[in-house]
């Protein structure tokens, strides 16, 4: 027996809603509630909880927990584990790039790009945890609608803050009947969080010398691919106190750039963050241009792969959406070009 409910006042709203986005809040306004996340919403009835997600719209009242979840991103995964809540977890998809500590009999449903219906249908859902990157994600969520599977859509990756992204805790919580201690998980990393991000700028403004300069990103077919001021990781290095010369950049997608213009703002950084080796001689042999900056000659380039698998799961995509504080600790920690030993996500390319 399905223990939530998808209700809609009526069709003509709910595609009005599909098709406005964040509805009911304002653009660029954080619902009651929340203290980051923007792409939802949840209130306490007496019926139960209800959880709008903001886009596409869906608006849910859960009135039991839900017991049997099967979900179609990693990140999905880390906060079910969070919440010790991994006993609903009883299908997934890619489980060969699960890296948190899985029961070992989930169903799997095949790859996220196109699960499998038929797999889907058998696995007697309460809900699929589905991921809206595009339209291609939608037509696949609609197929398998279509089929009667129930979706949900989690879209903690819309979210520019790394606070915003792991304040979707709440969601699964509420729908896990968990949302207790949720809040105490997300206030709990919230406060670790600000902490870290305030000592930062107290050390920051009582150097003398120069915030350290980050760069990121890589080279690919001739163009380099770098956070805009909107990004997580843009966020993470303002908040640990890095240089960085895109702050201000609003754009919604990651910033474009050709490799002369890539010189010009980063032959100098100090450090790299976010290389995608895992040497700096594999890093040289992806591209030559990859050796021309001063973080790859002073050998301070690193990577988010300390927590990977030779499967290719990355803790990284799981456990850092979470705990973004172990995040920013991990930055930092790099600013200061503190030993290796100190980080939790990031690796240094030797």
């Amino acid at each position: 027996m399905r223990t939530i409910s998808y209700t809609v006042l009526c069709t003509l709203m709910l595609l009005c809603f599909a098709g406005c986005g964040k509805q009911p809040a304002e653009q660029g306004s954080v619902p009651a509630g929340n203290k980051y996340a923007e792409g939802f919403q949840i209130t306490q009835t007496d019926t139960g909880v209800v959880v709008e997600v903001f886009q596409p719209y869906q608006r849910l009242c859960v009135r039991e927990p839900l017991r049997r979840l099967g979900t179609m991103s990693t990140v999905q995964v880390g906060f079910l584990y969070a919440l010790d809540a991994m006993d609903c977890l009883v299908a997934v998809c890619n489980p060969e790039l699960i890296y948190t500590p899985v029961k070992g009999d989930e169903i799997d449903l095949g790859d996220s790009m196109k699960p499998s219906a038929e797999r889907t249908l058998q696995a007697g859902l309460d809900a699929l945890l589905a991921v809206n990157y595009g339209q291609y994600d939608n037509l696949e969520a609609t197929r398998l609608e279509k089929l009667g599977v129930f979706t949900i859509y989690i879209n903690e990756w819309q979210e520019h803050s790394p606070l915003a992204r792991a304040e979707w805790i709440r969601v699964l919580g509420a729908l896990t009947g968990k949302l207790h201690e949720a809040d105490s998980i997300f206030n709990e990393v919230e406060k670790k969080y600000l902490s870290l991000s305030g000592e930062a700028g107290l050390s920051a403004k009582r150097s003398v010398s120069k915030a350290v300069s980050i760069m990121s990103g890589n080279n690919f077919r001739g163009t380099w691919y770098v956070p805009s001021g909107k990004n997580y990781l843009a966020y993470l290095f303002k908040d640990a106190g890095a240089d960085y010369p895109f702050y201000n950049d609003e754009r919604e997608t990651s910033i474009p750039l050709t490799v002369e213009e890539t010189i010009h703002y980063f032959h100098d950084a100090d450090v790299w963050v976010g290389a995608g080796g895992n040497s700096l001689s594999e890093l040289a042999q992806m591209d030559e241009k990859h050796t021309w900056f001063k973080a790859y000659k002073d050998g301070r380039v690193y990577n988010w792969r300390k927590q990977r698998l030779p499967s290719g799961a990355n803790n990284f995509w799981e456990r850092g959406v979470v705990h973004p504080e172990e995040m920013l600790e991990d930055v930092i920690h790099i600013l200061n070009n503190a030993p290796d030993s100190t980080l939790h996500f990031a690796e240094r390319l030797y």
